[in-house]
C-alpha cells in the first residue's frame, strides 16, 4: 500500500502531512483475521491504534458471559484511540464480522506522531466529535418507533461505509441481532422491518454474497427523518 492510497483510505490522516503519512506506514503492523475472531480483547485496550483497511468488525460491550454489540464499523474507520489517550480499563471487545484487514501502530509511536503533527491530532478530534454527535442523535431518537431507529442506523452504516453500486449502496450484511442490538430493539422488530423494507423495495438482502443494498436511500433517509 503506498503512502498516497494510505491517505485516501483513511479520513483521519487526510490531513497528515507526507512524512507523517510516510513515518505511520512504515511502523504500521498489518493483521489479518477470519470471521468470528476476537480482533481485540478487553484487557488489550490502550496498547494500539487500529485502522480497518477492509471488511467489518463489531464492538461489544462485555459483562460476564454476556455481550451486546454496540458499534458496527467498517473500512477506513478506526478504533482503540480513546484508551490510548485516557488509560482507563475497557469492558468492550471488538469481534470480526467478515474477514477483516487491520493496520495497527502503537501507542507509544501513535501519541509520538500527535505531538509532531498538529495537523493529524486536529483531525482526530474532529472524527472524535463527530462519533460524539452521532451518539447525542442516537440519544435524541431512543423513544421514536423501532422502524425509524434502524433506518437511522443504516443510514448511518451508508454514509459511513456504504460503496456506490448500481444496486444501490451496499454495505455488509451484518447479522439482524448485530443491528438490533446496536439499534437498541429487539431482534424479532429488526427481522420484521428489514423483512418490510425489503419487500418496500428499499433494501435488498444478497446473502449469497453478504451484501445488503440500501436500494432507496432516500426513503430510508426520509424514514430516519434525516431530511
Amino acid at each position: 500500500m503506498q503512502t498516497e492510497v494510505f491517505s485516501e483510505l483513511f479520513p483521519l490522516l487526510s490531513t497528515a502531512n507526507p512524512q507523517t503519512l510516510e513515518w505511520l506506514f512504515n511502523v504500521a503492523i498489518e493483521h489479518e483475521y477470519p470471521v468470528g475472531r476476537a480482533v481485540l480483547m478487553e484487557d488489550a485496550w490502550g496498547n494500539a491504534v487500529y485502522f480497518v483497511v477492509s471488511g467489518w468488525v463489531k464492538v461489544r460491550r462485555t459483562s460476564g458471559d454476556d455481550s451486546v454489540a454496540i458499534a458496527i464499523l467498517g473500512k477506513g474507520d478506526f478504533f482503540g484511540e480513546m484508551a490510548i489517550l485516557d488509560e482507563s480499563p475497557r469492558s468492550t471487545d471488538v469481534i470480526a464480522l467478515s474477514p477483516v484487514k487491520l493496520l495497527s501502530i502503537s501507542r507509544e509511536r501513535f501519541i509520538q506522531i500527535l505531538f509532531k503533527d498538529p495537523q493529524l491530532h486536529h483531525r482526530m478530534l474532529q472524527l472524535m466529535v463527530r462519533r460524539l454527535r452521532q451518539i447525542n442523535q442516537r440519544l435524541q431518537i431512543r423513544s421514536s418507533p423501532p422502524a425509524v431507529k434502524l433506518a437511522h442506523t443504516l443510514v448511518n452504516l451508508g454514509e459511513s461505509y456504504g460503496q456506490e453500486s448500481p444496486q444501490g449502496k451496499e454495505i455488509f450484511n451484518i447479522p439482524f441481532k448485530d443491528l438490533a442490538e446496536v439499534t437498541e430493539i429487539g431482534v424479532e422488530e429488526a427481522t420484521k422491518i428489514m423483512e418490510k423494507l425489503h419487500e418496500k423495495g428499499w433494501i435488498t438482502i444478497d446473502r449469497v454474497n453478504n451484501i445488503i443494498y440500501l436500494v432507496n436511500f432516500k426513503q430510508l433517509m426520509n424514514l430516519a427523518g434525516k431530511v
